[in-house]
Parts: C-alpha cells; structure tokens; sequence
C-alpha cells in the first residue's frame, strides 16, 4: 500500500497546490498483450488508503467467519453419580468426591470451553469504505489486473493457468466473476491459487488475503458506476 499507482501522476496547478490526477489501469488481452486502459477516479474509493480502516475491517472479518462452536464436557455434563465415592475419613485413602471430577480418569475438563459468539459490529459506513479502500490499496499498488473480455469457449484449466502465466500472476489471486462468465469459473476453481468470487461480493478481507485481483473491463466498469453518488446523494 504504497505511494502512486501505475499511469497515475501528480499534477501541480497554477496556485502550486498537487492535485491527484485519474489512476490509469493498464488493460490486457487474454494473451497479456496491452489494450488500453481504465481511468478510475481515486475519490469513488476513498481518496487515500486508511490502513487503520482496513486493519479493522480485516479483524473484524476474521471474527465473524469464526464458528465459535468448540466445547468441552465438564463435570457437569458427563455422566455419572454425584454420590462422594466413599466416607471421608478412616479408609487410609486421599479424599475423594463424585466420580466425575476432573482429576480422575473418565471425568470432566477443568475450565471447559463453551460455546462463544466472536462476533463484532462494524458500521456499514465504514464497512464499504474499507471494501472500497482495499480496492484502491490493489490499484495504487498495481496488483489489479483487467482483462478485455474472458473468452472461454469451454471450461479448461490449462486455458485459465495459460492466462494468469500470461498477467505475470505468480501469487494468490482473487477471481471476481460474473454469473455470465460460466466456462471462466469453471476453468478457474481447479487451481489451488485462485479463488472465486461474486464481482458485488468484493470486500476487503478477501482483497488483503490475496496478492492480486482478476477482473474483466466490464465488471470493473461496472462496479465503479454502482459506487458514484446519485444525484440526491451530491445534493
């Protein structure tokens, strides 16, 4: 999460304040080669990176995927008498309780663990601006990579390890799909590196677990158009 992304630059204007020009995101044929690029503008997705904020949303994210359902029986649940197993004094044995204490074999954990809800709450205000801000983290950094159309006539995984060969994706990758690119999915979740997601299911833990994001032109297009205000929310 460093500095300017690739195409972006700052531009001084004539009161000598640096203004933030369009982040320019190179496009890429399916054989790699350029075929454009995309302009986005660096306030639809927060204007600077937060690292405080992403660090948040990717605790916060963390927590609420955990089950929280290990538990243990004590000596409250397993079964047996709760009758003392023989008098207190006189039989020239240690002293000795129920059966099912913990300190003998069969019986109940000390200090068991019990069913917990490691649930946190996060405003949803702050939730998408952390989705958003993972976003422009990948884009300042140069880890998306925009491709012109996934074209797959039929689902093969050679045809899908081809492409990220041909991207220079050589770590963990992030797919965001749409419901239409079928064969691309199917070509893709056969390969250990490479999850799949829902282009809307874009968030940031996903992002931040993930070196690089794949994603067509018109998804990303897409996507950005559903972030730009309304007219009622620019009022």
């Amino acid at each position: 999460m460093s500095g300017l992304g690739e195409g972006s630059e700052r531009v001084p204007n004539g009161s000598g304040q640096v203004i933030e020009a369009m982040i320019e995101i190179p496009v890429y044929k399916m054989d790699g080669t350029a075929s454009g690029s995309v302009s986005l503008d660096e306030t639809l997705l927060g204007g600077e990176v937060r690292p405080a904020l992403l660090k948040q949303a990717y605790v916060t994210m963390h927590a609420n995927r955990r089950q929280g359902n290990s538990a243990n029986r004590d000596r409250g649940l397993k079964e047996g008498s709760t009758r003392k197993l023989y008098r207190q004094k006189g039989t020239g044995n240690a002293r000795m309780g129920q059966v099912r204490t913990n300190v003998r074999r069969g019986g109940g954990v000390a200090f068991a663990k019990t069913p917990k809800s490691w649930r946190q709450a996060m405003p949803t205000k702050m939730r998408r601006l952390a989705n958003r801000n993972a976003l422009l983290s990948k884009c300042l950094d140069g880890e998306i990579k925009v491709v012109d159309g996934l074209d797959f006539k039929a689902p093969k995984t050679s045809e899908f390890a081809k492409l990220l060969g041909a991207l220079s994706i050589d770590r963990k990758c992030l797919f965001a799909a749409e419901q239409d690119d079928a064969n691309a999915i199917l070509s893709a979740r056969n390969i250990k590196s490479v999850s799949i997601c829902q282009v809307g299911q874009i968030n940031a833990f996903d992002l931040l677990n993930h070196r690089y994001l794949l994603i067509s032109k018109a998804s990303l297009e897409s996507y950005l158009a559903e972030l730009k205000p309304t007219k009622k929310e620019a009022a």
